[in-house]
C-alpha cells in the first residue's frame, strides 16, 4: 500500500495542480484563477463574532463520523465572540501552516480563510509550507517550523503513518494542533492535538448519489470510479455514493466499479467501463479531475450518460452550468474549513473545551445554483467562463 502511495503521490504533484477539491485535485490552479482576473475571497467580518458563513446552509444532518468513528459537530455551531477575540488578542501569537501540498485551489481557499481568521484574531502567521506530497518534506517542513516556536500549527499530514513522530514533537512541544481531514497515527483528540476539521464527505457523496437518480428517474445501469488508495476522506464519498443507491434507490445497479490510483486515469476507467458496459446510464467518479477524464470518455463513446461526482473545480462548474454530461455534485467549502480550524485553535487558546471532529455542511449543486454555489466555496463571484456557460 506504501508504495502504491507514494506512486500516487509523485504523479499527483505533475498532475493536480488544481483544487477536497474545492477538491484536493481540480484542475482549478490558482495561477489559472489569476489568470481569468479571479481572486480568491478573504472575506472574514471586521467586527462581531467569528463564525463560517451563515449563508452555508446548516439546516441537514452532518453524515460523515471522523477518522476515529467520532460523531461530527458541525461547523455552523462554532463561534468567538468579540470578547475571546479581545482576550485572544493579547496572547500575541503566532501560528504555521503546514501543507500537504499548497498549489491548488482547495488548499488556497483553505489557506486563505486561515489568514483571513488568524488577521481579525490578532494571530500572526509566521510560516505556510508546501510539502508537495512528500511525506519526508513535510516531516522536514514540522522541523523547520518548530524552530519558529508557534503556538498553534494547522496541518495535513500526507502520510498518516510517516509523519506521526514529527507531530508527536510538536504536541510535546506545547504547541495546538489542528488537523484538516485526518489526523497522525497515534495522536489522541484532546491530548495531542485539538481536533479535526473536514468537509462532510458522505453528506456530499449522498448529494452525488441523489442528483444522478434525479436525473435518471431513479433507474439505470451504474458505473463508480473510486479512489483505489487508502484515503479516509475519499473512502466516505465512495461509501456514502454506493450505499444512497442501495437504501434509496433499488432501480439503479452498480455493475461496473473501477478504481484510480492516478487522478488522471479517469478516462481510461471510464472507457474500460463503456466498452465492457455499453449500456450504462450514469458514472460516478470520486473527485473532478477524474470525472473529467469520465466526460471525456463519454464524449467520444457518443452515448447520453449521466456523471456526477464531488468537488467545485473550474471545468466541471463550466460543464454543470451549460448543463452539459456532468448533471452536479456534492462540493466541499474550504474557505469555511479554514475558519472552522482557526475558531478551534482560538478555542483551545482561550482553555475550552473543543470537540473531537468537526464537520462544514455539505453543498448540493446544479445547474439552477452553480453561481450561487460557487461563490459560497470560493467567495467570489464565479470567472468568466461559468458565467457565460451559465447564460447558454
Amino acid at each position: 500500500m506504501k508504495k502504491v502511495l507514494s506512486v500516487f503521490i509523485m504523479i499527483l504533484i505533475v498532475s493536480s495542480l488544481a483544487l477536497m477539491g474545492c477538491s484536493q485535485g481540480s484542475s482549478s490552479s490558482s495561477e489559472d484563477k489569476e489568470k481569468e482576473g479571479v481572486k480568491t475571497g478573504n472575506d472574514v467580518s471586521s467586527s462581531g463574532p467569528i463564525t463560517i458563513n451563515p449563508d452555508i446552509p446548516g439546516d441537514q444532518e452532518i453524515q460523515s463520523k471522523g477518522p476515529h468513528g467520532e460523531e461530527a459537530v458541525s461547523a455552523k455551531t462554532l463561534q468567538l465572540t468579540e470578547d475571546e477575540i479581545a482576550k485572544i488578542k493579547e496572547g500575541k501569537y503566532t501560528a504555521a501552516l503546514v501543507m500537504h501540498y499548497a498549489g491548488n485551489d482547495w488548499a488556497t481557499a483553505q489557506i486563505n480563510g486561515l489568514k483571513a481568521t488568524f488577521e481579525r484574531m490578532g494571530i500572526k502567521v509566521v510560516a505556510v509550507t508546501d510539502a508537495q506530497f512528500k511525506a519526508e518534506k513535510q516531516v522536514s517542513d514540522i522541523e523547520t517550523v518548530l524552530a519558529k516556536k508557534p503556538d498553534i500549527i494547522v496541518s495535513i499530514p500526507v502520510d498518516p503513518v510517516s509523519t506521526a513522530d514529527a507531530y508527536k514533537k510538536a504536541a510535546a512541544a506545547g504547541v495546538k494542533l489542528v488537523f484538516m481531514d485526518n489526523a497522525p497515527s497515534g495522536l489522541k483528540a484532546g491530548k495531542d492535538y485539538i481536533s479535526v476539521v473536514s468537509a462532510d464527505n458522505y453528506g456530499n457523496g449522498i448529494q452525488a448519489a441523489d442528483i444522478m437518480a434525479e436525473k435518471l428517474n431513479k433507474k439505470g445501469k451504474i458505473g463508480v470510479i473510486f479512489h483505489d488508495a487508502d484515503f479516509f476522506v475519499t473512502k466516505q464519498r465512495t461509501d456514502a455514493f454506493e450505499a444512497t443507491l442501495k437504501e434509496k434507490y433499488p432501480d439503479m445497479k452498480i455493475v461496473a466499479r473501477g478504481g484510480i490510483t492516478d487522478p488522471n486515469q479517469g478516462e481510461k476507467v471510464a472507457s474500460g467501463m463503456l466498452t465492457k458496459n455499453p449500456d450504462l446510464d450514469g458514472i460516478f467518479a470520486v473527485w473532478d479531475v477524474p470525472a473529467e477524464g469520465a466526460l471525456s470518455a463519454v464524449r467520444t463513446s457518443g452515448k447520453d450518460i449521466v456523471l456526477t461526482t464531488i468537488d467545485l473545480g473550474t471545468n466541471v462548474a463550466v460543464e454543470i452550468a451549460s448543463d452539459g454530461i456532468i448533471k452536479g455534485l456534492g462540493a466541499q467549502l474550504p474557505f469555511d474549513q479554514g475558519i472552522a480550524e482557526a475558531i478551534l485553535a482560538g478555542h483551545a487558546l482561550l482553555g475550552k473545551e473543543t470537540p473531537a471532529y468537526v464537520a462544514v455542511p455539505a453543498l448540493k449543486v446544479t445547474s439552477d445554483n452553480i453561481l450561487d454555489a460557487w461563490k459560497l466555496v470560493y467567495h467570489t463571484d464565479a470567472p468568466d467562463s461559468i458565467q457565460g456557460a451559465a447564460k447558454q
